[in-house]
């Protein structure tokens, strides 16, 4: 079986092993069953930031990246400040780029830092011509000093700005044409947004440009009540819900089999579990496959 599109060499490390394009991401809870397992699954992803340093958890993501193509998704660039990414940063992020060779790297459209406050959050962009500049100018300087392209994921809001001047969906298609990056798309994201902001989450896949989506991520999300109404939350705490499903397989059929990682940080379950929602997304991007064979072999 040859590897699904979009593929680097390093997604396909393993010779004799076929490419499965659903992952899951790696946490500490699971380090030890994950070797000992060594489940069905596409490949791995962390956060780069835990495993600065050296230490136990990178002596783990060793072992694990010998069985399985690994992407390091970062939570640190603070691709969106209004000042340049931290040099310091990108060094022990390159060096983990130099010694486990991800297939993918990324990180958010969104901000994080200010001067010398760092803060533990993916913070919204207004999406204006000014924002759109200092972004990609960030992009292109980690690009750059990484020597590849990088991914930037959609992010997931609770405000919007007034002075925003277009749509999300053309902010991210602007991003990649102007910093030549490729786009990781969170479908869970786009829809806790759709609810909270009241737009169309289908509208927005069909005016993604299919030749900048190189990723997908599914996770859980969690409802909250007000007063005035109801607020989903991306909490990554729960299965995937059946509406964000639906979603992903309108996705699988626009973006085609591009690699989808389960993202599941909080109330982390057994490992079976994160597989079988692996598994029920290898399942959507199969029949993807096996529909474009049986449509070229009717031509």
């Amino acid at each position: 079986m040859k590897p699904y599109p979009y593929m680097d060499k390093n997604a396909y490390p393993l010779p004799d092993s076929p490419f499965r394009a659903a992952g899951i991401g790696l946490r500490a809870k699971h380090y030890e069953d994950i070797l000992e397992e060594k489940p069905d699954i596409g490949w791995i992803e962390v956060h780069p930031e835990n495993y600065f340093g050296g230490g136990t958890h990178r002596r783990y993501l060793a072992k694990a990246r010998e069985l399985y193509p690994l992407s390091l998704h970062a939570v640190g660039l603070s691709l969106g400040s209004d000042q340049p990414v931290d040099e310091e940063h990108m060094r022990q992020f390159k060096e983990l780029i130099d010694i486990f060779e991800p297939f993918q790297v990324s990180d958010h459209v969104s901000w994080s830092a200010s001067g010398n406050a760092h803060l533990n959050d993916l913070l919204p962009l207004p999406y204006t011509q000014e924002t759109l500049q200092r972004l990609c100018d960030n992009i292109e300087r980690v690009q750059n000093y990484f020597g590849r392209k990088i991914l930037v994921e959609n992010p997931s809001t609770y405000v919007s700005f007034t002075t925003d001047e277009m749509s999300e969906y053309e902010f991210m298609n602007r991003i990649a044409e102007k910093a030549g990056c490729d786009v990781l798309l969170d479908i869970n994201n786009i829809y806790v947004q759709s609810v909270n902001h009241g737009f169309d989450p289908y509208h927005y896949l069909d005016n993604i440009k299919p030749e900048f989506v190189r990723e997908m991520h599914l996770a859980g999300h969690t409802e909250r009540e007000f007063e005035d109404g109801t607020i989903l939350v991306d909490t990554h705490n729960r299965p995937v819900r059946d509406e964000v499903w639906a979603l992903y397989e309108h996705g699988v059929k626009r973006f085609g089999a591009a690699p989808t990682l389960i993202e599941w940080d909080g109330d982390i379950p057994a490992l079976s579990e994160l597989v079988a929602q692996s598994d029920k997304a290898q399942s959507f991007i199969d029949k993807h496959h096996k529909s474009e064979v049986l449509a070229h072999a009717a031509e």
